[in-house]
C-alpha cells in the first residue's frame, strides 16, 4: 500500500511535513545554491501534524518522525541513514542529531515523514515539497591579512596623520568560503561586515578620534559560521593636523587687514573695527566688530578649501541683533549661490544658528543679542553628511548633503546672492578656522571651551580685625558678629597625655575654617564675587552643626536689587542641598531649583564639598555634592542676569532684610568666571586650586 494510505477505518494519515517547518541546525530548509553550511553535524528538526478530524475532545495525536538522509561517498556510491524519533504530540518539533561520522564538504540531503502508528504521511519532498540539504564544514578559515594605505604599520611609518582623517583597512582571508569579517578597533567602533561574495576582500573605513597607538583585530567567518584566529594590525595615530586657514582676528586696532596664521591674509572693509574684546577664556586676545553695512566684511580673495571634500569651518560670534539673517562665514560659488553659509537665520519659531551646504540646512541653538557662541559647520565627504555644532554640542542629527564646486573667495561677514553680497553680519567675530578634515567631537568641544579664570579663593584659615584674606591678595571677606575663625588645637594641650585637656577636632580643610553661630553670624565680600549674567563656578566646603535644622540655612548667596541672583542652602523639609536661581531680579520671580538629597551633618565628619556651575552658553545650572551631580541637580536657566550685590557667606536675602542664617562651619570658598568641567569640579575644596588643563 502506498505511503500516506489509511491503515485503519476512520484514521486519516498524518499531514505531509511542510518545508517551512523544517530546519537544518537552526537554518531554514534549502538546497541548490542556497544549501546551508554548518560547522558541526547538525540537528535536523521538523514540526509534524496529525489531521484534526482524527481527534476527539481531550484526545492527543501521538506521532513519530521518520528521517532519512543520503549522500554520495568518495567513490560516488550513495549512502543512506535513517532515524525514527520517539512519539510526541501533534505539533511538537521532532529532531535527529546527525552522527559525527557524516562526511565533510559533501552535500547531504534529507527528508522526513510523520507516522501515527497506523499510517505515514507523504515525504516532505514529495509533490510540492522540497528536499533539504546541507554541507558539513569541519575546517576553520585561515586568518585574514590587513592592509591600509593611510595607516601603515609602525615598521613602515611610525606616526601617521591623524585624528579626523579617515583610514581604509582592507581585510582578506585566503579561504574562499569566507562570507564576513568581525572587526574591533581599540575603543570602537566594532561590528561585522559582509563580503560581497564568498572569499571576497572587504574594506572597512575608520575615523580616528584620538591620537596614540591603537590597533584593529579581525576574525574571518565562513558560511558555516566557523571563525578564524584573530588577526591584529597595529598603527599609530598623530594628533589632528592644523587648520588650512585661520584668521585669529586679534590684529591691532586700526588694522586694515587680518593676518592669517595659515592661509592668505584677509582684506577688511571700512565697516570692520579691530581690537574689540574677545570671549573671555579663549586663546585669542581680541576680535573684530562688523557694522552690518556693505563695508563690514573680510575676505582673502581666494577659496579657503575645496568644499567637495571633507572640511570644517568654525568661528566665535556675538550678534548685535538677532531679527534677521546674518552670515558669519561663507565661500563663493559660481552663479548666485554660495558653496556654504555659516551664521544666524531668522525662522518662524525664532532665530537659530544655521549651516547650509549642498542643498541641506541644519539649524539649532538660540542666538542671543550680545552673547558669544561658538559655531562649527562640518561636511564629511566619506559619509556625505553635514553637521552643525553650537558651543561644542551637535545641534540635531546629521543630514545628507551634496556640495557643488565653490572655487570662489572665502568671505567673513557676508554671503553672495543674486544681486551681490547680502545677509551681512552685525556684531563681533573672533578666531575663524577652516580645516580640511573632520574635526572630531572632542576637538569641537575643546574649540568651544572657554577656560575658567580664578577670581577668588578664601581659605578662611585666619582673620585679623575681622578680615580674612583672599589667597592672592584680592578682596577679603569681612566677618560679622557671630562669625569667627576656628583653628583647632594649638598643640599646647594634648588629650592623649593630659586627661583634663578637651578634645578639639581638626578644621575642615588645612589649618582653619569659618564658624557661624546661626543667629546672625556671616561673612561677606566687598562686592560681587562672580558675574551672574555670564558663566561662573563657585565652590565651598560646609558642615551643618545640627542634625535637624529648624529652618532653611544658606551657605552662599549673591544679591541683586530685589532678590538673590543665587543662593545655595540646606532645606531641612526635603533633607537636601538646593541651588536656587530666580529668573529675574524681581521679588517673587519664578525660581529654578535643583537639589541633592543629603542628611544634615550634626557637627560630625568633614562636611561636604558643594559646587555651583552656571553655563551661560548651554543655559544650564548644576549643583555638585562631593564632586558629583545628577539629573535632579541639573536644570535650565535661559537667561542669567547681572547682580551687583556682595558675595555672602552664611545668609541670604529674606524679604527686606537678611535671613536663613547658617549654623555650622564653612571653608574653602572658591569663585571662577566660566564653567568648570566635571573633572575640574572634583578638584574643588581640597585647599588648592584645580589644574584647569
Amino acid at each position: 500500500m502506498a505511503a500516506g494510505t489509511a491503515q485503519a477505518v476512520g484514521n486519516l494519515p498524518p499531514k505531509q511535513p511542510l518545508v517551512q517547518d523544517l530546519r537544518t541546525g537552526g537554518k531554514a530548509c534549502a538546497t541548490g545554491d542556497d544549501t546551508p553550511y554548518v560547522a558541526t553535524p547538525p540537528r535536523l528538526t521538523a514540526v509534524l501534524y496529525d489531521p484534526e478530524e482524527d481527534n476527539q475532545p481531550a484526545e492527543s495525536s501521538p506521532l513519530s518522525g521518520e528521517f532519512e538522509a543520503w549522500w554520495a561517498d568518495a567513490a560516488g556510491v550513495e549512502q543512506r541513514r535513517t532515524y525514527t524519533t520517539i512519539v510526541l504530540s501533534s505539533g511538537s518539533p521532532q529532531s535527529w542529531r546527525m552522527p559525527d561520522d557524516i562526511p565533510a564538504n559533501t552535500v547531504v540531503s534529507w527528508h522526513v515523514r510523520a507516522n501515527d502508528g497506523a499510517a505515514t504521511s507523504a515525504w516532505s519532498d514529495e509533490g510540492d515539497g522540497a528536499v533539504c540539504s546541507f554541507v558539513y564544514d569541519d575546517v576553520d578559515p585561515e586568518k585574514a591579512t590587513i592592509t591600509s594605505p593611510e595607516y601603515p604599520e609602525p615598521d613602515d611609518v611610525f606616526w601617521v596623520d591623524g585624528v579626523g582623517v579617515y583610514g581604509h583597512f582592507t581585510v582578506d582571508s585566503p579561504s574562499d568560503d569566507v562570507v564576513s569579517y568581525v572587526y574591533d578597533f581599540l575603543g570602537g567602533p566594532h561590528g561585522t561586515v559582509s563580503a560581497g561574495r564568498p572569499g571576497a576582500a572587504v574594506t572597512i573605513p575608520y575615523l580616528p578620534l584620538k591620537q596614540g597607538p591603537t590597533w584593529l583585530t579581525v576574525r574571518a567567518v565562513d558560511r558555516s559560521g566557523r571563525s578564524s584566529g584573530v588577526s591584529r594590525y597595529d598603527f599609530n595615530v598623530q594628533g589632528g593636523r592644523a587648520p588650512v586657514a585661520r584668521w585669529k582676528l586679534d590684529d591691532a586696532a586700526g588694522s586694515r587687514s587680518a593676518a592669517a596664521e595659515t592661509g592668505v591674509a584677509a582684506r577688511a572693509g571700512t565697516g570692520v573695527t579691530f581690537g574689540v574684546s574677545a570671549p573671555a577664556g579663549i586663546t585669542t586676545t581680541a576680535a573684530v566688530n562688523l557694522d552690518g553695512s556693505g563695508h563690514g566684511f573680510l575676505t582673502p580673495g581666494a577659496p579657503a578649501t575645496d568644499i567637495r571634500k571633507t572640511f570644517a569651518v568654525s568661528a566665535w560670534v556675538r550678534p548685535a541683533e538677532v531679527g534677521r539673517n546674518m552670515t558669519a562665514a561663507s565661500q563663493d560659488a559660481t552663479g548666485s549661490r554660495p558653496g556654504f553659509v555659516l551664521g544666524l537665520r531668522r525662522q518662524k519659531a525664532g532665530p537659530a544658528w544655521s549651516f547650509t551646504i549642498g542643498g541641506a540646512r541644519l539649524s539649532g541653538g538660540a542666538p542671543e543679542t550680545g552673547e558669544w557662541a561658538h559655531l562649527l559647520g562640518l561636511y564629511d565627504a566619506e559619509t556625505g553628511k553635514a553637521r552643525l555644532y553650537v558651543n561644542g554640542v551637535e545641534a540635531g542629527p546629521a543630514v545628507d548633503a551634496t556640495p557643488a564646486e565653490a572655487a570662489g573667495a572665502f568671505q567673513i561677514g557676508r554671503v553672495r546672492g543674486a544681486a551681490g553680497y547680502r545677509d551681512r553680519w552685525h556684531g563681533d567675530i573672533a578666531d575663524v578656522r577652516v580645516h580640511d578634515r573632520v574635526v572630531v567631537p572632542n576637538e569641537v568641544a575643546e574649540l568651544a571651551y572657554r577656560q575658567p579664570k580664578l577670581l577668588g579663593h578664601w581659605s578662611l584659615e585666619n582673620a585679623t580685625d575681622g578680615v580674612s584674606p583672599e589667597q592672592s591678595n584680592g578682596a577679603p571677606l569681612r566677618l560679622g558678629t557671630g562669625a569667627s575663625i576656628y583653628r583647632g588645637s594649638d598643640s599646647s594641650c594634648l588629650p592623649d597625655i593630659d586627661p583634663d585637656c578637651p578634645y578639639m577636632p581638626p578644621p575642615l580643610v588645612d589649618n582653619g575654617h569659618l564658624r557661624l553661630d546661626g543667629e546672625g553670624g556671616y561673612a561677606a565680600a566687598d562686592g560681587p564675587a562672580v558675574d551672574t549674567g555670564d558663566s561662573f563656578t563657585l565652590g565651598v566646603v560646609v558642615r551643618l552643626a545640627d542634625y535637624e535644622p529648624a529652618h532653611p540655612m544658606t551657605v552662599l548667596s549673591q544679591a541683586g536689587k530685589h532678590t538673590d541672583a543665587f543662593k545655595v542652602r540646606y532645606e531641612p523639609s526635603t533633607y537636601s542641598w538646593q541651588l536656587v536661581m530666580p529668573e529675574k531680579d524681581e521679588a517673587g520671580a519664578p525660581e529654578r531649583v535643583v537639589s541633592q538629597i543629603e542628611s544634615a551633618d550634626g557637627g560630625e565628619g568633614q562636611g561636604h564639598r558643594l559646587a555651583v556651575v552656571y553655563d551661560d552658553a548651554a543655559d544650564s545650572v548644576k549643583l555638585y555634592l562631593d564632586g558629583y551631580t545628577n539629573a535632579q541637580a541639573t536644570g535650565s536657566l535661559p537667561d542669567g542676569w547681572h547682580s551687583a550685590g556682595a558675595l555672602q557667606i552664611g545668609r541670604a536675602m529674606d524679604g527686606n532684610g537678611w535671613g536663613e542664617y547658617l549654623h555650622g562651619d564653612v571653608d574653602e570658598v572658591q569663585a571662577y568666571s566660566g564653567a568648570l568641567k566635571d573633572d575640574d569640579v572634583l578638584g574643588l575644596g581640597w585647599g588648592t586650586d584645580p589644574c584647569l588643563c
